[in-house]
């Protein structure tokens, strides 16, 4: 006895129409969840620009008084996070301290066991003397935030020199009278993802 095998129906068109506008409708959902993500999401922003050796950065801007959100910053611009990072001039660590700089922190306090090698590898190093140097440099310029950043690339002498002859006025709008290209854009580098972070991060 034969079975008899039925044929498969073909779907309805008004049930192809509903598969259709089903898809769709997810299609439009997921793009829509996306461009959240995007636009909105902290999380996203976080994943762009973020954040390592957040607890080193943390102790140590507690330990001198400082936004542990700028230290990162100047660390982003400086290094991008790697703790053995050496400069074609020589500065090293993961904030790039020019040896003879470290050498002179060292000099200046109480830091334990750490040597100038060790700012130049080891991230917890690096990170307390340059926080350090920060602030001292913050101490130096009265807080004055783009003149503090213009010391740490070019030296606080040379950019003392560029105040008191009025070459440039210490101002964040006036960068542009900075002499050193270089000095100028590490400044605007270094604003640019401290903003950046303090939208994104309420703290470290």
């Amino acid at each position: 006895m034969k079975t008899q095998v039925k044929a498969r129906t073909k779907p309805k068109p008004r049930t192809k129409l509903k598969s259709r506008k089903r898809k769709r409708w997810i299609l439009l959902l997921l793009l829509l969840v996306l461009s959240a993500l995007f636009f909105r999401s902290d999380w996203l922003g976080r994943w762009v620009y973020p954040v390592s050796y957040t607890q080193e950065i943390k102790q140590n801007s507690e330990r001198y008084g400082l936004d542990p959100l700028l230290i990162a910053a100047i660390i982003r611009v400086e290094s991008n996070y790697r703790p053995d990072a050496v400069s074609p001039k020589g500065a090293v660590g993961i904030m790039q301290l020019m040896p003879s700089t470290a050498s002179w922190i060292l000099s200046q306090g109480s830091f334990g066991d750490i040597s100038v090698k060790d700012a130049g590898n080891r991230a917890d190093a690096g990170i307390r003397l340059g926080t350090w140097y920060v602030k001292e440099l913050e101490r130096q310029f009265d807080g004055n935030l783009a003149a503090m950043l213009a010391a740490y690339n070019a030296g606080p002498n040379r950019v003392k020199k560029w105040l008191q002859d009025r070459t440039w006025d210490g101002t964040e709008a006036k960068l542009r009278d900075i002499p050193y290209g270089e000095t100028r854009h590490y400044v605007q580098r270094v604003m640019y993802y401290y903003k950046k972070y303090q939208s994104l991060y309420n703290a470290l």
